[in-house]
């Protein structure tokens, strides 16, 4: 028990593993904070996902979202959640239903307490490897008041740690201000962030803020929701990918190799750049296309022109590309 405590495992997420150096952190509290809609139901339930095919019991306590919004969820995603134990808690002012309303006599404490013992009850009975709390908000709320909300999540943080459980704390910051007062306390801390510009699409980011005793890869990464699930773009950073020093010149087999003095230099980038129409993409598309027939892999990020019209410009200069689009040896994006 001693050597897995803290130990690695798979969050579920491609590319977040890489990012916090293996995964969460075992039997231990992670905060995953941001705006509703960023993104964080849906990380927790890969992480249950990922723990039920590893044949652990996964439970995911809700106060926000419903079972049956959660099923759809999942639906949409394509993902079986058999093996993930759903716990749906209603504080009882908020039940609507008549033998639960508390006519007399209006507590705040008697909502807190009732709606955290069912919790810790289940997972009593249950004793899961890995929880999902969805949401701190409503804790937040029923606690009124920062000192009690502080020592609610302490109590919930110590009674996880006795129980061995990995747990993620979702919190949709919903209060007035950003509430810093789960950072000190938490293991990790993980804000997720969906942002709006002006002009283009909608982007997703996310960044660890703190990670207690591993050496995480910082910056912001971004990422996208994709059916089936949350796919994370780690930063690029590069001092992590080694370079050859030594090879042969990237050549396009054009007289522009001597003028070079042999080719392009690996491991360099090179800038072409005049007015339109002068030639740029095409003497580019001469080193893409010689790469290609050495054998190796290109990558093609197309911003101004589409990809029919790229490759029909491409096939008139007498360099067919899509035989190679079709092997996996072109990304054209």
């Amino acid at each position: 028990m001693e050597r897995d405590d803290a130990s690695p495992i798979s969050s579920g997420v491609e590319g977040l593993d890489y990012i916090l150096r293996g995964g969460y952190a075992k039997f231990r509290s992670h905060l995953v904070e941001g705006r509703p809609g960023s993104g964080k139901t849906t990380l927790g339930l890969q992480f249950l996902i990922e723990g039920a095919r590893n044949e652990e019991r996964c439970l995911y306590i809700t106060l926000s979202e419903s079972k049956r919004e959660l099923l759809s969820v999942a639906t949409r995603h394509g993902w079986d959640l058999e093996g993930v134990e759903i716990l749906e808690l209603v504080p009882p002012e908020l039940s609507l239903d008549p033998s639960q309303l508390q006519t007399l006599v209006h507590s705040s404490d008697l909502e807190l307490g009732e709606t955290v013992q069912s919790a810790l009850a289940e997972i009593d009975r249950m004793k899961p490897d890995r929880v999902v709390f969805d949401s701190l908000s409503e804790i937040r709320l029923l606690s009124q008041g920062s000192l009690r909300y502080r020592r609610q999540v302490l109590a919930l943080k110590s009674f996880f740690l006795l129980n061995n459980v990995t747990v993620l704390l979702l919190d949709d910051l919903t209060a007035e201000q950003d509430d810093l007062n789960l950072h000190s306390i938490s293991h990790a801390v993980i804000r997720v962030e969906q942002l709006a510009p002006v002009y283009g699409g909608e982007r997703r980011r996310l960044r660890v803020i703190k990670m207690r005793g591993s050496q995480i890869r910082g910056g912001y990464h971004d990422f996208v929701i994709r059916p089936g699930g949350v796919v994370v773009f780690p930063r690029l950073v590069a001092a992590d990918h080694e370079i050859a020093e030594h090879g042969t010149p990237a050549k396009s087999g054009s007289s522009l190799d001597m003028l070079l003095g042999g080719g392009l230099e690996r491991g360099t980038s090179t800038l072409f750049i005049g007015p339109s129409g002068i030639g740029k993409s095409t003497i580019a598309s001469t080193y893409c296309h010689a790469a290609l027939a050495r054998g190796e892999v290109v990558l093609i990020l197309l911003f101004d022109e589409t990809k029919r019209i790229f490759l029909a410009r491409a096939s008139g200069l007498g360099m067919d590309l899509k035989a190679s689009i079709e092997n996996g040896t072109l990304l054209l994006e």
